[in-house]
Parts: structure tokens; C-alpha cells; sequence
């Protein structure tokens, strides 16, 4: 991961993590998967596209998603999101964009590709930022989740009125050290079609997220997307 460049606000906070035992481990995991001639997703690259999008001064809300596609050509760094040639959307992502249009009446139905929303301030944070090609979670528990533990720590302490999106169980637990008299944090179910009519449609994340931030004289989130 040495050659990885990491926005300089990210990289103040996080350097020292670099050098912790559980990232030197997961570095040498993540070497050895390469030479046994596994597909890593995203590319190198776009591991902290996340960050590098949305610098720590600029974060304004932060989504929590699992870990990244396993299809080759969706994953880009960013939850949730897909390439722009991606076609069809991943049904998460279609039933995101089927509660914005209801929400708001912003209709993203054209596209998956969220990386406008990250230059805005949205933090869309995977808990595990590598995932093997055609393998879902094969890199859960090699240590991404203290790193992202660590990043959602450090906008929990140095930001002032962020919004935190909680979908489902598993990002749920992962963001319940947030100070909620600092930050709001909205929590539904996931919007998998397992669980989106479980309370995820009609929760209208989107229209809470700006009315709070307005509130709080922070610019609202362009949810549109070209």
C-alpha cells in the first residue's frame, strides 16, 4: 500500500495507522492474493477513492455500505456505487434510487455512478475496501474494518453536524459509537430487496439529511445526478 496516494487531510489522520500490525498483515495478505493470481476489486487505485473524493474538511454525510461488488468493471471505491457503463443496476442500488424519487422526486433511474454525491461531501465509506473478483466478502476480517473504523471515528470526533446513513444491521453496529448529540444518524433496514419493505421504502433519508443540514447552515446535498 505504499504507493497508494491518500488525500493529505485523510492521510494527517490516518498515517499512523499504516504502520499498525493488523495493516501490515492485511498488506501481506493482499500481496499474497495477488501472487496467487487472484483478481483484486477494485483496482489498486480506487481502494480509497472514498476518501480521496471526499476530503475530511468536506465531509458533510457519510453512508456505510459492507464491500465492494464482486463483479469485474462495477466497483470503483465508492459503496454502493457502479461504473457509469454498468447496466442494469444492482437491485440495492435501483431501490436507492426508487426511495430518492419518492423522497425528493429526483429520478436516478438512468444511473448507478455516485461519485458526484462523494465531490459533494457524501462519505460513501465501504466497511471492507477489497473484495476477490466473483468472491462477496472473501476479504471480510483481514483487517479493512479497523481502518474504517478508524475513518468513522475521526468524523465522528472532528466534524461538527454530519449525517450518518445506518442501512441495515451491519452498518448499524458499525456506526454505534457515533455521538448522536453531535450528529444526526438515520438508521432503516438495507435497501436489498430481502429487507427494502421492511421500512427502507418510505424512510426518506434524503429529504432528512438536507432538512438537518440546512438547519444547521450547511449547504444541501445535489442528489441529482447528470
Amino acid at each position: 500500500m505504499s504507493d497508494i496516494k491518500l488525500d493529505k487531510s485523510w492521510l494527517s489522520a490516518l498515517e499512523s495507522e499504516f504502520s499498525k500490525d493488523y495493516m501490515l498483515n492485511l498488506k501481506a495478505f493482499l500481496q499474497a492474493e495477488k501472487e496467487q493470481g487472484k483478481q483484486i476489486l477494485p483496482l489498486g487505485s480506487q481502494w480509497f477513492n472514498a476518501l480521496n473524493s471526499t476530503p475530511l474538511d468536506k465531509v458533510k454525510v457519510v453512508i456505510i455500505g459492507q464491500d465492494p461488488y464482486p463483479t469485474p468493471g462495477h466497483a470503483h471505491g465508492l459503496c454502493f456505487s457502479v461504473q457509469p457503463d454498468v447496466k442494469p443496476l444492482p437491485k440495492s442500488l435501483l431501490n436507492i434510487n426508487k426511495e430518492l424519487l419518492s423522497d425528493l422526486g429526483v429520478d436516478n433511474q438512468h444511473t448507478g455512478y455516485l461519485q458526484p454525491w462523494a465531490e459533494q461531501g457524501v462519505l460513501l465509506l465501504n466497511a471492507v475496501l477489497t473484495v476477490e473478483a466473483r468472491n462477496a466478502n472473501a476479504h471480510q476480517g483481514k483487517g479493512w474494518e479497523l481502518f474504517t473504523d478508524k475513518i468513522i471515528a475521526t468524523v465522528n470526533q472532528t466534524c461538527e453536524h454530519c449525517v450518518f446513513i445506518l442501512w441495515g444491521a451491519y452498518a448499524q453496529k458499525k456506526g454505534k459509537q457515533i455521538d448522536r448529540e453531535r450528529h444526526l444518524v438515520i438508521e432503516s433496514p438495507h435497501p436489498s430487496p430481502l429487507s427494502a419493505h421492511r421500512g427502507f421504502f418510505g424512510s426518506q433519508p434524503f429529504s432528512q439529511t438536507n432538512a438537518y443540514l440546512q438547519q444547521h447552515g450547511i449547504s444541501a446535498i445535489n442528489w441529482q445526478l447528470p
